[in-house]
């Protein structure tokens, strides 16, 4: 799941920014079988944030963006809040979190994977994509 979400550009567009955590890996309670209530598991998050015409950063400064450290500590803290039947819902938390942290986020994509989920599968999962 480690691919660009947002391919497509605006020939208006200038300049399109996007921030990314790929491979997040965290240990959640999450699933609707009653063994996945029992102990947690790994699951992997991808974030993709489409910035739009942000401008770039002219002061070399943390402030001037978002910062992706910030994006991922979000998403563990809302993967680790409580149980999640459905890795659905949790990709749409995090995706709505995103939306609502800053206005500059035009569009986001959240991948879920669950690597233990299927035998014969690397992974299973969903990717949840929001605009404004």
């Amino acid at each position: 799941m480690n691919r660009p979400v947002f391919r497509r550009f605006s020939r208006r567009e200038k300049v399109s920014t996007r921030i990314m955590v790929r491979g997040l890996l965290i240990q959640a309670s999450i699933g609707v079988h009653p063994h996945e209530h029992e102990q947690t598991q790994p699951v992997v998050i991808d974030i993709e944030l489409d910035m739009g015409g942000m401008a770039l950063p002219k002061g070399d400064r943390l402030s001037e963006t978002l910062d992706y450290a910030l994006v991922a500590e979000a998403a563990e803290r809302i993967a680790l809040k409580a149980h999640v039947q459905l890795v659905e819902t949790l990709a749409e938390r995090i995706a709505d979190w995103a939306l609502a942290e800053d206005s500059r986020v035009q569009r986001v994509a959240v991948s879920i994977a669950k690597p233990q989920a299927l035998l014969k599968a690397d992974a299973a999962g969903v990717e949840v994509v929001k605009s404004r």
